[in-house]
């Protein structure tokens, strides 16, 4: 099963860049974040057209996340447990051939400090939270999505430049950490331990012609599933193309 996360920056005005990549690469799963629009305005048939099926959890403007799934989804679950007055669209999760899989999209967190900062800090929170009940529940599932945190400085071209942004603080690191250290696999620092890799390049200052990015989309896999991993990696030619998403999709690979 090959899963595929990508943050789109808007399903509508990125269709023309992920109709071609999606009829040529065909994964099992795409995950997708950054939506920007309601349910009923997703262009679901495009992709059911192509063999998939769609679930999704939309917003209208903001946010939005979506699985794609060739093999049929059972167990839809929208939004993350732990507020329910939380009405921000970033959070589905569905069962798909015995894996549990989820499309994350975690706040950014910028400005900080502040209420979007504390937002974001809240949101890891429960998101730890509700990792620890799957990962009682001993049966293999993947978190993937636009996780809005560099790990490490190597995750990030400029690390002194970034050193207090949101996506960098050692609040945020620590959080992921956090995750991490409850028996969780990086996928992509599992085939790559070393060096810089980058999911996102900004679309200001040139940064994708200078290499300027960060690795901020990740696969976390529990126990069960990165028993069954077999690669990880990141496409970067959907970058490169005329209207391209600031985001470029990344990869993991496991057996059934």
């Amino acid at each position: 099963m090959r899963i595929v996360t990508w943050n789109v920056n808007s399903i509508k005005a990125r269709l023309p860049v992920v109709m071609p990549w999606l009829k040529r690469e065909m994964p099992d799963v795409l995950l997708m974040q950054e939506l920007k629009t309601v349910d009923e305005n997703f262009p679901a048939l495009e992709f059911k057209e192509l063999g998939y099926h769609v679930a999704t959890h939309g917003q209208k403007t903001y946010n939005g996340v979506a699985i794609l799934s060739r093999a049929a989804m059972t167990d839809i679950h929208r939004g993350l447990p732990g507020d329910p007055e939380d009405d921000q669209a970033r959070y589905i999760e569905a069962t798909i051939s015995g894996l549990r899989i989820a499309s994350i999209y975690l706040p950014n967190g910028n400005p900080a400090p502040g209420e979007k900062f504390d937002y974001k800090l809240k949101w890891m929170k429960r998101l730890l939270t509700h990792t620890k009940k799957l990962l009682a529940k001993e049966a293999p599932f993947v978190l993937g999505g636009d996780f809005n945190v560099c790990p490490t400085d190597e995750d990030v071209y400029d690390p002194k430049g970034f050193a207090d942004d949101a996506l960098c603080r050692p609040e945020s690191r620590a959080a992921f950490r956090t995750l991490l250290n409850l028996g969780l696999t990086d996928a992509l620092r599992t085939y790559s331990p070393k060096g810089h890799i980058y999911t996102y390049w900004d679309y200001q200052g040139g940064a994708w012609s200078k290499d300027h990015g960060l690795r901020i989309d990740h696969f976390l896999l529990s126990p069960q599933a990165a028993d069954r991993m077999t690669g990880a990696g990141v496409d970067r030619k959907p970058r490169a193309v005329e209207k391209a998403s600031d985001h470029t999709p990344v990869w993991c690979d496991l057996t059934l």
